[in-house]
């Protein structure tokens, strides 16, 4: 087995979820497009690292080598680093933040303890009490289907981008190519998916799964390996 792979739900505010892996030997995986802003810290031959992701747009092959640790943090829609605008980081344009002596994180002109995943909600919570993580509360309304009230639409579609690095309606389509996968490797059929998803057609379904997951439907169903949703 290449890889070992554990999740748990956030309890910070702006916390999606916390995830933690193991690369045993060299793993090929899917990265699936996403919506979201992750914090990640990777384990190798040089010590730990901190890296800052944006949303992900369509999905990449990627390889991991191997005794590799890896864990992260997602946030939810909203919660960003203004110090690293989502636009600037997306579609694996990675920022990895300088190491200190020690093993120490330089951000911000401060140097900052590197965290474990025992205790990486903690650092979060100091990134928001520092203002270095906000959450922006309009652009969680927006992202639920809510008005946003005393604030004009474009307003609220120039935060909801600048929060978020893509548009209300990319984060949309993402999210619904996102749900369709899961059921499909679930063992989900085609046309739950096409239901789950609300595409038109299995034709529509499956130019989604090729740009959101890399795999069509039927190789979703048949187990296509490690997806990184």
């Amino acid at each position: 087995m290449g890889l070992t792979f554990d999740e748990v739900p956030g309890e910070v505010p702006g916390v999606e979820r916390v995830w933690a892996a193991r690369f045993d030997t060299a793993t090929a995986f899917a990265s699936v497009a996403k919506a979201s802003t992750m914090l990640s810290f990777a384990q190798g031959d040089a010590g730990w690292s901190m890296y800052l992701h944006g949303p992900e747009t369509r999905a990449s092959l990627l390889t991991c080598p191997p005794e590799w640790e890896f864990f992260g943090v997602e946030l939810r829609v909203g919660a960003y680093l203004p110090l690293f605008p989502p636009s600037g980081i997306a579609d694996l344009n990675d920022a990895r933040l300088p190491t200190l002596a020690g093993g120490r994180i330089l951000l911000d002109n401060r140097d900052w303890e590197m965290p474990t995943v025992q205790n990486v909600d903690v650092f979060v919570a100091r990134l928001v009490r520092a203002g270095l993580l906000v959450i922006d509360p309009l652009v969680e309304d927006v992202h639920r289907g809510e008005r946003s009230r005393g604030v004009s639409e474009r307003t609220a579609q120039i935060r909801f981008r600048r929060a978020v690095g893509v548009s209300r309606r990319k984060v949309a389509s993402i999210e619904r190519a996102r749900a369709a996968a899961r059921l499909l490797v679930a063992g989900g059929s085609i046309a739950e998916a096409v239901s789950v998803g609300g595409y038109y057609d299995q034709p529509q379904l499956t130019r989604a799964m090729r740009w959101a997951t890399g795999h069509t439907p039927n190789g979703l169903r048949t187990g296509p390996g490690f997806l990184a949703f």
